[in-house]
């Protein structure tokens, strides 16, 4: 029994533990997406873009993913809450023909329509289906060294009418902005209607009680 326990000794569970922990960090910018302002369009039900962007270790989880509406197209505009360097991207989907079989990225254009994709884009990748999110897609650090707005442009699928996409891990470093500070603060003085209507609300339950 010695050389069995020694096999699976506490070094070698610490190590795997320690890589699948890096591994997720390394994907850790949907962290510094600034949800308030994230944009999914074509969505079919909404705030479903915004759910395929979350931890690495729950690339799994089936229950969360955006389908598009109209036709098989989907466009995100993923406003970042700093600098990021974006070194590389994941795009799962299932194994049929919803998954997105294009990915056009664009950098800095804040509120990209469906009309601006029209214009060149940063880099363009032709995915292959990635039920289990393994594939990785390295960009060209040089074009997205200085990225605060990130949209990502699916074109077109595997010859379903509309596209499914269960998770998009970003993977980069990311930079506080200190020229955007100005703006952020204001930003966050200004959308915060909870204490609005705290005050608004508790006259009324006073009065009812």
């Amino acid at each position: 029994g010695a050389a069995m326990a020694h096999g699976h000794g506490p070094g070698r569970c610490r190590c795997c533990g320690e890589e699948a922990a890096e591994r997720g960090a390394a994907w850790g910018l949907y962290l510094r997406i600034d949800r308030q302002r994230l944009q999914c369009l074509n969505e079919r039900r909404e705030g479903s873009g915004a759910t395929v962007f979350r931890p690495w270790e729950e690339r799994g989880d089936r229950s969360q993913f955006v389908e598009s509406d109209d036709d098989e197209e989907l466009l995100f505009n993923i406003p970042f809450t700093g600098s990021v360097k974006l070194k590389g991207v994941i795009v799962m989907g299932e194994e049929d023909g919803t998954h997105p079989a294009e990915l056009r990225l664009f950098r800095n254009i804040p509120h990209m329509s469906f009309d601006d994709t029209a214009k060149e884009p940063e880099q363009t990748f032709s995915l292959s289906r990635d039920p289990l999110g393994e594939l990785e897609y390295p960009t060209k650090i040089a074009r997205f060294s200085n990225v605060y707005h990130l949209s990502m442009h699916f074109p077109k699928n595997f010859g379903a009418e509309t596209t499914k996409i269960f998770y998009i891990g970003l993977k980069g470093e990311w930079t506080e902005a200190h020229r955007h500070e100005v703006t952020i603060c204001n930003y966050e003085a200004s959308a915060n209607p909870a204490d609005h209507k705290l005050e608004q609300i508790t006259p009324q339950t006073h009065f009812i009680t």
